[in-house]
């Protein structure tokens, strides 16, 4: 049987198209990204959120647009606002960045300890409620916290059919925080489309909290640089599309604030 699929109409549902099958809609509060990526057959959704209501109101969104539920989830990093949303999708296989200390491993299983375990419940709990989350509410969705499936380290390419895009989920951390992931698309023979998490901020100054590696984040970023490409749409973790001009920019200036010499990555 052929399967049909059509372009899905994002402004309907306020969100923004970036290419053919690629979106993201800007949440409220904290101007966090949420991205997805569909093709006949599947849906790939990156990032869920800072809560169950929001999460499942991405959700709801997100079916409407694919037509179908969400079969991926990759999560950039372990902060309250980017994954708290993750336990409104149930049945969803879950992707997050792995230590970085193996990076020749493709993945690990969700066995293996990530960033996830080391950040904890708690912690995540308590920094929602002082970043202004209803209190009733963090708490709800730490206790709810999504486990993933599978941690990746190094480039791991999800399983799209044949004429869909290719999907590419790169562990280019520790920056932001000790595991960061940026989710690669390329479909259309247009730019390709780089969702990079809070490593990339436009509405304001990167953020740096106890979890960052301040000495690695512009390397981090030399990687997302290599793995988009000069053309590239590169998405921030909050606010507007960049280019690579920015994200150059943004490099040096970490660079320049945490005293860190500039040596480019492969």
């Amino acid at each position: 049987m052929k399967v049909t699929w059509e372009e899905p109409r994002w402004e309907d549902l306020g969100w923004e198209r970036l290419a053919a099958g690629v979106g993201r809609c800007r949440l409220p509060v904290w101007d966090c990204t949420v991205g997805l990526v569909t093709w006949p057959g599947g849906a790939l959704l990156i990032d869920a959120g800072s809560s169950l209501a929001e999460g499942a109101r991405v959700r709801r969104e997100a079916q409407a647009l694919a037509g179908r539920r969400v079969d991926f989830l990759a999560l950039t990093h372990a902060h309250f606002d980017h994954v708290f949303g993750a336990a409104a999708f149930a049945g969803a296989y879950v992707f997050a960045a792995g230590a970085p200390e193996n990076e020749s491993a493709a993945s690990t299983t969700s066995s293996e300890s990530s960033e996830f375990e080391k950040v904890g419940r708690e912690v995540l709990r308590a920094d929602a409620v002082r970043n202004g989350l209803d209190a009733r509410a963090a708490e709800e969705a730490a206790d709810t916290l999504v486990v993933p499936h599978q941690y990746v380290r190094g480039n791991l390419t999800v399983a799209t059919p044949a004429g869909g895009p290719e999907v590419v989920l790169s562990s280019v951390g520790p920056g932001h925080t000790g595991s960061d992931l940026a989710v690669v698309v390329r479909g259309d023979g247009g730019p390709a489309v780089v969702f990079c998490g809070d490593l990339v901020e436009e509405s304001g100054e990167p953020q740096a909290g106890p979890d960052a590696v301040p000495s690695r984040w512009p390397a981090a970023l030399d990687r997302v640089l290599a793995l988009g490409g000069e053309d590239a749409v590169y998405v921030p973790g909050h606010g507007a599309v960049v280019d690579a001009a920015f994200v150059r920019a943004q490099r040096d200036a970490l660079a320049t604030r945490f005293g860190v010499s500039r040596e480019p990555v492969d």
